[in-house]
């Protein structure tokens, strides 16, 4: 694979996805990307069991990369209350990600903060979604 493709998605307490984001973003939507997409649910949740376990190991935040599935790298993040941020990559980048976890992570406590969002809830704004795209293009490029 000669792009970079990353993969992003933030798992709530019950394992399920609570934001999900694809970089560089693609505007059209094929039933490739769909098939893709699919696969990358898959990949990110099957190394969920892996990310707790580092995560019971470690007083880090940043766990780097905890797996690997075929060409996709597995890079995750625990947070303090245990909302777990997993990027799927193709390419390694430790620095990038570990950069874009932390803004993602700034930015997710301050959607968190918002009374009207329920905790484990899917995150469906606008405005959330444009600073995944910022710091997307900003650390992962």
């Amino acid at each position: 694979m000669s792009n970079k493709e990353f993969y992003f998605a933030i798992i709530g307490h019950f394992d399920q996805p609570i934001f999900e984001m694809d970089f560089p973003s693609s505007e059209k939507k094929s039933k490739e990307n769909a098939d893709t997409r699919h696969l990358n649910h898959y990949i990110g949740h099957a190394a969920l069991d892996i990310v707790d376990e580092y995560a019971l190991t470690t007083p880090q935040m940043y766990l780097k990369m905890v797996d690997k599935f075929n060409e996709w790298y597995v890079s995750a993040f625990v947070t303090a209350s245990r909302i777990r941020f997993i990027m799927l990559h193709t390419q390694r980048s430790d620095e990038g990600i570990k950069q874009f976890f932390q803004e993602m992570y700034e930015t997710y406590i301050k959607h968190s903060m918002n009374p009207f969002y329920q905790i484990d809830g899917h995150i469906d704004s606008p405005a959330f979604e444009q600073k995944a795209v910022l710091y997307g293009k900003k650390y992962l490029s």
